[in-house]
Order: structure tokens, then C-alpha cells, then sequence
């Protein structure tokens, strides 16, 4: 990491000692309550004694434009875009606008803690990576980049199956003793499925989180513009093309040959959606928890825990999948309503700033999932741009919640905020 990052020291080492919240996830769940994250806003005020600056905005909904300068079109294009027209996308910040946070006064929120328990785990902050993948279009660096910034803050990462490195080479890169979920895109072939989930299972990956909504690519303008999918590349395809299930179907290796891996990959985990009677298989192949990622309506949600699933994730793909669906902040309240006492409600999609987080979680989210925000730190320094954004997030997080009267993510309810249309 540069100097001029605002981190103390000039490597992500030096962020790991230091007690400004980039600390391990051990150090961070045993810190005492205190500002911690929200030190980072110093560190960087110091730096400007030397002419030091950060090493790119700290303003994340800025980030989208500025990548742009740093990445090829094709690969903008597939990390910022989304489906149809984009008016899911937009519903997802419009939604957000609408709640407004109602700070407090005289309520002594000096000293704050902002950890709490996420099936289990203890973590340092509401807050994990969402699943991203082919991150190699992004730095060539990708996901092991993104697993070491996620261990300097101790957060947890959630890997994608479209992962560009393989499950054992970012759990070795995210480290041992670090909070890490596994993303399955749920093939169609149990026995690869079967033994990508006990690679993943080996590898440390403590929960397994299912994707529901994308047993399809929705129409995605930006993409089919620039006539760009990165799987037909093979691209996002390491987890697959590294596992012997998978490679056992093959006349020759991916690395011999291509497209023939490609064409077997490809319709393996897309073109067939499965159905609430198959969760059994996941629950007999997976001892730890389970979430259902892309619950939109109450429903589905008892539904899920009806199947005993641990945890759901509210979340519309970010605005990528159905072009005109709901916001995923407004299917949030009476999702939480109806399963809330029943299993853990987690949260993503739109998700750029603390005062998001906050607003996530008084409408009754355990926890938040940030994608694009990360990603684009990613496009702009690697390792340290995501370690960039993260800090910047959680500094926002920290410093919002007691400059709302709030203490801890506990404290917060539908009454921290004022609603409207």
C-alpha cells in the first residue's frame, strides 16, 4: 500500500497491527468498544500534514464513474450494469432516499461497539462482501486480493462460484482463522455439485450461501452491447475447471482444450431453476448453515423456514436480474415481519454508503452484503483499493451510528428512522 493511502505503515502487515479497526478478525471481535473503525477519518486528516492524500475518493457512490477509467468496457459494462432498462438499480438508491435516519441528541454515544453475531460468528462489524465474481476482469489480482483486504478488517467475505482463482487458492490467500461463506451457483450435476461442496468444506468455508435468482442471465444491455460474457471466455470458471467431478466429464482438460469445458460449464448452472423439494440435497451435503440468497417476498421466506433453511438474504442481485422488480430496502420490513423470530435476515443490493448500512439494519437486517462498492476499490488499486473502500465504509458506519445517538447496531429500530414515498 502506498503512503498515500492514509495507513499507518506501507503494507497491508502494517494495517493488520494497527488499532484503528483494520485489525484481524481475532483482535477486532476482542478490541473494546471504542470509535476503532472510525479512526481512519484521522488517520487521513494526519496524512495532510505531509501532503499525503487518500489514494482515491472517500465518497463510494462516486466510485462507479471513476472506474470506469480503469477498466476495459466490457468489463465495466459487466460489473455496473444491469438488467433491462436499470430501473430495478434505481429503485434500489431511490429506496434508500426515502429513509431518512432521525438522530438523536445527549445520549452519550461516545464509546460504540459495532460487532455482532452472524449465525454463530462473531465479526467486528455488520458487514460482509458480497459475492462477486470473475474478478480477474477487474485486477488480475481478483478474489485473493479482495480475501486479504476482507482478513485486515476481519469481516467476513462471501466467494462466488464464478470465482477467477479456485476455493483453496483464496482460502490459503484469505487466511486461517477468518469468517469466509461459500456462493453456489447450484449446478445441475449432483456430483459436481456434491464435491465443489466438499472442496469448499476443507477449505474453511463455514456457511454455504445459495443463489436463487440467477438460474438464468437476465437481459443485460450493457453486455450483449459489447457482445461480452466472460464464462464463454473462461473466465469466472476456476472453481469448475479445478474440480475432479468436473473434469472427469471431459475428454480433455480446460487447459488442453477450451470450449468444449466451456459448453459443458455453461449449462450446467444456468437455463434450470430448482425447486424448494430439492433443498434436502443441499442440507445432506452441507453440515454447516444455509442461506437463500435473492428472497423477495414474504412468502419465499417462510418457505424457507419451513425447510429449515439458517438464513435468507433480501436482495434483488443488485438490480441485475429482473428489470422493474421491487427494491430490495422495500421488501425488507415485512420480509423481517414474517420470519424475523424464525431465522437470520441478511441484506444487499444498492448498499454504497454507512448511512446505508444503518438504515439496512434498523429495518431489521442481522447484517449487510456490499458488492459494487468493493469491486470498484478493486478496479482502482488491487488489494489496497478495496482495504480503501472498506475503511472508508466502516468509518462511515462507525461515525454515523453515534452522530445518530446510537451506540451499538442493536440500538436500532423502524423508530431511527422517518419514512416516506
Amino acid at each position: 500500500m502506498s503512503e498515500a493511502s492514509g495507513t499507518p505503515g506501507a503494507d497491508a502487515a502494517g494495517a493488520e497491527t494497527e488499532s484503528t479497526g483494520a485489525t484481524g478478525a481475532a483482535d477486532a471481535a476482542e478490541a473494546p468498544p471504542g470509535p476503532g473503525f472510525g479512526n481512519y477519518q484521522n488517520d487521513i486528516y494526519l496524512n495532510g500534514l505531509d501532503d499525503r492524500l487518500p489514494p482515491f475518493t472517500t465518497d463510494l457512490t462516486l466510485l462507479g464513474s471513476s472506474a470506469r477509467e480503469h477498466l476495459d468496457p466490457g468489463a465495466f459494462g459487466y460489473v455496473a450494469g444491469a438488467a433491462g432498462s436499470g430501473a430495478t438499480h434505481r429503485a434500489n438508491r431511490a429506496a434508500f432516499e426515502r429513509h431518512r435516519l432521525v438522530p438523536r441528541m445527549l445520549r452519550g454515544p461516545g464509546r460504540r461497539d459495532l460487532s455482532t453475531t452472524v449465525l454463530g460468528t462473531r465479526i467486528p462489524a455488520p458487514v460482509m462482501l458480497a459475492p462477486v465474481g470473475v474478478q480477474s476482469i477487474i485486477h488480475p489480482d481478483g478474489e485473493l486480493a479482495t480475501a486479504r483486504a476482507a482478513a485486515s478488517v476481519g469481516i467476513p467475505m462471501v466467494l462466488s462460484t464464478a470465482s477467477s482463482h479456485t476455493i483453496e487458492q483464496v482460502a490459503e490467500a484469505h487466511g486461517a482463522g477468518n469468517p469466509r461463506w461459500f456462493q453456489l451457483y447450484w449446478p445441475n450435476d449432483d456430483d459436481v455439485c456434491v464435491s465443489i461442496l466438499d472442496r469448499a468444506r476443507k477449505a474453511g468455508f463455514t456457511t454455504l450461501v445459495v443463489t436463487l435468482d440467477t438460474w438464468t442471465l437476465a437481459w443485460r444491455p450493457q453486455d450483449l452491447d459489447q457482445s461480452y460474457l466472460p464464462f464463454i471466455r473462461g473466465i469466472g470458471t476456476a472453481i469448475p475447471f479445478s474440480d475432479p467431478a468436473f473434469r472427469a466429464g471431459l475428454e480433455k482438460s480446460p487447459e488442453d482444450e477450451l470450449i468444449p469445458a466451456v459448453l459443458r460449464w455453461v449449462p450446467m448452472f444456468t437455463g434450470t431453476d430448482h425447486s424448494w423439494d430439492q433443498l434436502p440435497f443441499l442440507r445432506e451435503h452441507w453440515d454447516g448453515p444455509i442461506v437463500l440468497k435473492g428472497v423477495l417476498h414474504p412468502d419465499d421466506a417462510r418457505r424457507a423456514a419451513d425447510a429449515s433453511m439458517d438464513g435468507i438474504v433480501v436482495s434483488n442481485h443488485g438490480g441485475r436480474q429482473v428489470d422493474g422488480a421491487i427494491a430490495a430496502l422495500d421488501a425488507l420490513p415485512p420480509i423481517v415481519e414474517a420470519v424475523g423470530d424464525r431465522l437470520e435476515v441478511l441484506f444487499d443490493s444498492g448498499v454504497r454508503t454507512g448511512s446505508d448500512v444503518l438504515k439496512a439494519l434498523a429495518l431489521g437486517a442481522r447484517s449487510v452484503l456490499v458488492g459494487r462498492p468493493f469491486a470498484y476499490g478493486l478496479a482502482h488499486g488491487g488489494e489496497e483499493g478495496v482495504l480503501h473502500v472498506l475503511r472508508s465504509l466502516l468509518a462511515d458506519l462507525d461515525l454515523t451510528l453515534g452522530l445518530s445517538g446510537h451506540r451499538s447496531p442493536a440500538d436500532l429500530s423502524p423508530d431511527s428512522l422517518q419514512s416516506g414515498t
